[in-house]
């Protein structure tokens, strides 16, 4: 057994030296030989290593532990005398206190380090998922707890064998709130958008997901302003959708133009960047920003340049301060972009940790690693606040493959997959939602009573002018009714064309929706139908806001409203017909 150490502001101060003694002596029944050291940097107090153990009772470290406990009122924040004063008096109240008790960990040695991946000899009273504090100020994420030692993935900074590292007695965490809206945070919720951010309360990455009891069934809509999803492929507050596809197939702009749509909605958003250039992230910011969807939207980002560990935790932490907003009563959208970058973030720290490997090389727990983060996505019971949580985990797949290792797991976690094919991207469909492999398991039940009135055949519609145009590109004889299928597919198919920074109202959609079901579209050729849209909304604002504005409020197309249209839809091809023949 080591020599127990001691060490004090002054080597002189016989009195203290022997009460710190007799005090140990008493509690661990046993006598100790202590090695006297002098330290100025611990400011008062002292520090005692006993068998393996720090019990830290120095002023520097209570000093430190106040600047996460402090919490300046609002109106004092701009000064900082008061400030300074703040903490001034929480410090002489914390020192003169006499009962408190010395912050106690276990502390080790590292023996060797490589890639962010080190091992430590020592901390028998270590946590899975406990925070580390390494001598040089680097941080580490204990995930190995084996005998005689820990294997943690460093969070930041840089370290060296025979570096000291003790435990902090505190699980990965990271600050919540209402602060953090409008910003952009790491994993550790530390600011990485310039600005200063004080955060008052703190939620631990890793939380149990709300039991069975604990939540209601989804049965609100969350629209997302896109014709194709909100119409064929319904997403409810508290599920789970899948949005998956080959790489530049449009996935974060479906997850962006979501977001954008949630302005003035109530729900909250939280973006997380798992693996992403700077710059991609510094864009998205920026396009948040110009659309005025920044004010409700959290950035939670871990970039490329980040660790494997930071990669790794990142999707946990946005996901505790998405919590924070649905335990609280609200409505929270979050997005995982993505979760491929983080199934491999995670290989990466398992196969330098050297744990056995499967498919892929992926670790065996890799299914649990998606599901226990997908599975605290819910809608919760009224008893509980009745707010939501509702994720859109992207996946990439390469070359469509979605029988890949990854898409099928996170494929069988979600409650739908919005699948999106390159085929069709690059023909100009965009969103290029293949309408086929896409599907919403709540369905119907996620959908306004206006929608499901005139959405009802869309999806069978579509289907049956894909499958008769396979045979029609072969150049097969086909009957007039086919013909007609055709050229009305063609239409629906190129309505469904919408820019990403293009969002519609309920009420929009079902205006749009009910004129191609009126055979509006029909008179006039594919390649019109786009700018068809833009001149009949306008038409139909000018001449009938009231009914918009009803459709809105009631979220019911009524038989009155809809007759009116009808009647519209008529005026306005007149209009359309009349102004092409002079």
């Amino acid at each position: 057994m080591d020599r127990p150490l001691l060490i004090v502001t002054s080597k002189k101060d016989e009195k203290l030296i022997n009460s710190i003694k007799e005090g140990f002596e008493s509690k661990l029944n046993t006598e100790l030989n202590f090695e006297i050291v002098e330290s100025v940097q611990i400011t008062g107090g002292f520090i005692a290593v006993i068998d393996g153990k720090v019990y830290d009772a120095s002023f520097s470290s209570r000093l430190h532990e106040l600047g996460r406990q402090i919490i300046i009122p609002e109106e004092k924040k701009s000064t900082v005398e008061s400030s300074f004063s703040a903490v001034g008096a929480l410090l002489k109240q914390r020192i003169k206190s006499s009962d408190a008790d010395p912050l106690v960990y276990d502390y080790g040695v590292v023996k060797s380090y490589s890639d962010d991946i080190v091992h430590i000899a020592g901390l028998s009273g270590c946590h899975y998922g406990e925070l580390l504090s390494f001598d040089g100020g680097a941080t580490g994420l204990a995930l190995d707890l084996v005998l005689g030692g820990v294997g943690a993935a460093l969070l930041g900074g840089s370290v060296s064998t025979t570096s000291l590292v003790h435990t902090t007695g505190r699980i990965a965490e990271i600050c919540v709130g209402d602060e953090l809206l409008g910003r952009v945070v790491d994993p550790l919720g530390q600011p990485i958008d310039g600005r200063e951010l004080i955060a008052s309360k703190f939620r631990p990455i890793e939380a149990h997901s709300p039991t069975i009891m604990q939540r209601s069934p989804v049965n609100t809509p969350l629209e997302t302003g896109i014709l194709a999803i909100d119409s064929m492929i319904p997403i409810g507050r508290g599920q789970r959708e899948l949005i998956i596809g080959d790489r530049q197939t449009g996935k974060t702009s479906i997850a962006l133009s979501t977001i954008m749509n949630q302005k003035n909605t109530g729900v909250v958003c939280v973006y997380c960047a798992i693996g992403q250039k700077t710059s991609t992230v510094s864009n998205l910011v920026h396009i948040l920003k110009t659309s005025g969807a920044l004010e409700h939207t959290v950035v939670v980002a871990a970039m490329a340049h980040d660790t494997a560990a930071m990669q790794y935790i990142a999707p946990y932490a946005a996901c505790a301060v998405a919590e924070e907003i649905m335990y609280n009563g609200k409505d929270v959208l979050i997005v995982y972009d993505d979760l491929s970058k983080h199934a491999v973030a995670y290989r990466t720290l398992s196969l330098l940790l050297r744990r056995p490997s499967g498919r892929e090389a992926y670790p065996g727990d890799v299914f649990y690693l998606h599901s226990r983060l997908l599975e605290r996505a819910a809608k919760l019971s009224p008893e509980l606040g009745g707010g939501s949580m509702t994720a859109l985990p992207i996946v990439e797949t390469m070359a469509g493959d979605i029988s890949a290792y990854i898409p099928t797991n996170v494929i069988s976690i979600t409650d739908g997959q919005i699948y999106l094919e390159t085929t069709m991207f690059n023909a100009g469909q965009r969103p290029a939602v293949n309408v086929g492999l896409s599907v919403s398991r709540v369905g119907r039940a996620a959908q306004r009573k206006a929608m499901r009135s005139v959405s009802g055949t869309l999806r069978l519609e579509i289907a049956q002018y894909r499958d008769m145009a396979v045979f029609a590109q072969f150049g097969a004889d086909i009957d007039a009714a086919t013909a007609s299928l055709l050229r009305r597919g063609e239409r629906l198919e190129r309505l469904m064309v919408q820019p990403a920074e293009l969002g519609y109202s309920l009420a929009e959609q079902v205006v749009l929706l009910l004129a191609e079901s009126e055979g509006v579209y029909d008179k006039f050729e594919t390649n019109e139908v786009n700018n068809i849209t833009i001149k009949l909304l306008d038409f139909i604002k000018q001449k009938a806001e009231k009914i918009l504005t009803d459709i809105n409020t009631s979220l019911e197309l009524s038989e009155r409203n809809k007759e009116e249209l009808k009647k519209l839809y008529t005026k306005f091809s007149e209009v359309i017909t009349n102004a092409e023949t002079e």
